[in-house]
């Protein structure tokens, strides 16, 4: 088919212009375009959202950023240009290490209880057929418990006096001391935020694993027998993208999310107790009124919220695969 003929029909113009549209590929209904008469309109309409990022976001880095630099008076009466002490007192303390190092930890164990039971989770429902919709509603139905409200269940639960987690240690022999002991707190905290967090996992994974198609079950049902090597051969690569998106997404709910729960069970208990960093920040901008201090931590968790934010654009995307 060329030009030409087509020319030569004497057809309807609108229908030759149709036809060759659709031989070059190109569409033959041009593309509206929504046009202002006005060239402010536009920038009032994002004027709102602009405001937003503005006076919550860009404005509070800022003050962050310059506060960093300066040991200010609690009372507000004038501050001290210090330069990078504030980043030296901290990086060389001893309790921020620490502080740090428990960071660590517990967002490592964190993630990967939450993301294992979650995918465990996900597995079996997706194989339930009798009470299937009750099965899931149950496991869903935490997600929406506000954090602080899961602190406040998860310290009912861990009460030195009624808790029945402490009553269960008890029968072992062992005497549970949340908000005393260093580790029964750390325990408390991890368990509570595995908890709350398995729910969002459990979605993603459920959805991950309803999306396999049936014709690659089946060709993997007579591959392999067993179902550990159906699971990791087939059913785990397929999954790879999910897991890796939640497992940047649990990161940053360990390093910043849990903060309610860890105001909940640590609050007003003795100064031993374990904590994130998040937490440090505030304890020490709120409570021990080190301005600078607190500014200069908060600089470096935004340090590393950037850091995630690149590894999610650059591994994140290239990895998931809509459609």
């Amino acid at each position: 088919m060329t030009d030409t003929p087509l020319s030569s029909t004497g057809s309807d113009p609108k229908i030759l212009h149709r036809l060759r549209a659709w031989w070059s590929g190109e569409t033959a209904t041009p593309v509206k375009r929504v046009q202002f008469d006005q060239q402010l309109t536009p920038w009032l309409f994002v004027l709102p959202q602009l405001a937003v990022v503005v006076i919550f976001f860009y404005w509070p880095s800022v003050q962050a950023v310059t506060s960093s630099f300066y040991i200010e008076d609690p009372f507000g009466f004038g501050a001290t240009f210090v330069g990078m002490e504030n980043y030296a007192d901290a990086l060389n303390s001893s309790e921020y290490l620490s502080t740090a190092a428990f960071t660590a930890f517990f967002c490592v164990l964190v993630t990967a209880l939450a993301l294992g039971f979650g995918l465990l989770l996900a597995v079996k429902a997706d194989k339930v057929i009798r009470g299937a919709e009750t099965y899931k509603t149950l496991l869903i139905s935490v997600y929406a418990i506000a954090p602080p409200v899961a602190g406040l269940i998860g310290m009912m639960f861990f009460d030195m006096h009624m808790g029945p987690f402490t009553k269960l240690a008890a029968l072992f022999g062992y005497e549970l001391k949340v908000g005393i002991n260093y580790w029964d707190t750390a325990t408390a905290l991890i368990v509570i935020a595995v908890w709350k967090q398995i729910p969002y996992n459990f979605i993603f994974f459920l959805s991950g694993l309803q999306s396999v198609p049936v014709s690659v079950r089946e060709a993997a049902l007579i591959d392999a027998k067993s179902g550990w090597r159906r699971f990791r051969d087939v059913t785990l690569p397929l999954l790879a993208p999910t897991a890796f998106f939640l497992l940047i997404i649990n990161i940053t709910y360990t390093m910043f999310d849990t903060f309610p729960i860890i105001d909940v069970i640590v609050k007003d208990k003795p100064a031993n107790n374990p904590m994130t960093l998040v937490y440090k920040v505030y304890l020490d901008g709120f409570k021990g009124n080190d301005i600078g201090g607190s500014s200069a931590q908060s600089v470096i968790l935004m340090i590393v919220v950037a850091v995630l934010t690149v590894l999610q654009f650059r591994f994140l995307e290239r990895r998931v695969h809509y459609g």
